[in-house]
């Protein structure tokens, strides 16, 4: 739909993106998963030092938070979150200061996203067990108090999940529709991972948009199915009234599964783990045990349940997670 890409493109954005990201086809490990047409969003080099899903958001939020005067940006994950360390570069890049709110016990060892976290200079600040609510009142009093101090903040939620940084989704699926056309391909389903929602959210209304054909699919990685659904929802209804899009889906609509979850956010797997050595050893790939290994897992899932057809192209969005790789070695010392 023109009229949408139009409003995306009047909306201001900062690039920080390396795009287009690649689209590629996996052969021999669609057929080990039983898709034999499967094909990779390669968004794990889509820029911001080791990539991930996370820069397409930022240049949306980031443009808001330049045009706000913002000194100071402010987020909030886990000790090993993707999102933290890309806000924490690209704040490098565009002369902003970083505040990362943590809620995981400061390890004794700086590895994985946390060492770069640190190598970027960002303000790290740990609170161990705060949920996500509590996150969310540490930054606002944090806010409040570069304030005090005369610095403007933004704040950028948890996986910078909202319906203006779920818009480098909806632009991603375009992306995904050219290249697409370009191959002579017809997609007929897509797998993503999903944590806090908003990249599922953003793909969704894309797909409404430029690929209504495709069936999407949300993995979810963290949270219960109905509550992933409603945090969903909400962002698909703004994404889609920012790009004058007339569609207020309901929370039951959304395409989330809670199968492979396990026993909770950033608990490995042994069905993850598999398939992670399964990409690395048939495609020289690196999926990570938090996020895309799950998804994979999910993807195999499906095509084991009669969801995902042999005879059809199946995308599976690569939102990166690489670094997690390093911060748990003892999770691949078995691996032979």
């Amino acid at each position: 739909m023109r009229g949408v890409l139009q409003r995306i493109q009047d909306t201001p954005r900062i690039r920080l993106a390396v795009l287009p990201t690649p689209l590629e086809p996996l052969p021999r490990l669609g057929a080990a998963l039983g898709v034999p047409r499967l094909w990779v969003k390669r968004d794990d080099g889509a820029g911001l030092e080791l990539g991930g899903n996370k820069t397409r958001k930022l240049e949306f939020l980031l443009a808001e938070a330049l045009a706000q005067g913002a000194g100071l940006v402010l987020t909030a994950g886990g000790v090993q979150s993707n999102h933290a360390r890309m806000t924490a570069a690209a704040a490098c890049r565009l002369g902003l200061r970083a505040v990362l709110l943590l809620n995981d016990p400061e390890p004794a060892e700086s590895q994985g996203n946390l060492l770069l976290d640190r190598l970027f200079g960002a303000d790290v600040r740990f609170c161990p067990g705060a949920s996500m609510l509590e996150l969310q009142e540490l930054m606002e009093t944090a806010a409040e108090a570069s304030l005090g101090r005369g610095e403007s903040s933004y704040i950028i939620p948890v996986g910078g999940s909202t319906p203006l940084g779920s818009l480098g989704y909806v632009l991603a699926v375009h992306e995904v529709a050219e290249q697409a056309r370009e191959r002579g391909l017809r997609v007929g389903a897509m797998v993503v991972a999903t944590g806090s929602t908003g990249t599922l959210a953003g793909i969704l209304v894309g797909a409404r948009a430029f690929l209504p054909e495709a069936r999407v699919y949300g993995i979810s990685v963290s949270r219960p199915v109905a509550r992933a659904q409603q945090n969903c929802a909400e962002i698909v209804h703004g994404a889609a009234e920012r790009v004058g899009l007339p569609w207020r889906p309901e929370a039951g609509e959304m395409p989330i599964r809670g199968d492979w979850i396990g026993d909770g956010y950033g608990v490995p797997t042994a069905s993850g783990l598999q398939v992670i050595q399964l990409a690395a050893r048939l495609e020289g790939l690196l999926f990570d045990h938090v996020y895309t290994g799950k998804a994979l897992a999910g993807l195999r899932g499906l095509a084991g349940q009669g969801e995902l057809r042999s005879d059809e192209v199946v995308l599976f969005w690569h939102t990166g997670g690489t670094p997690a790789l390093f911060a748990h070695p003892e999770l691949y010392a078995a691996v032979n």
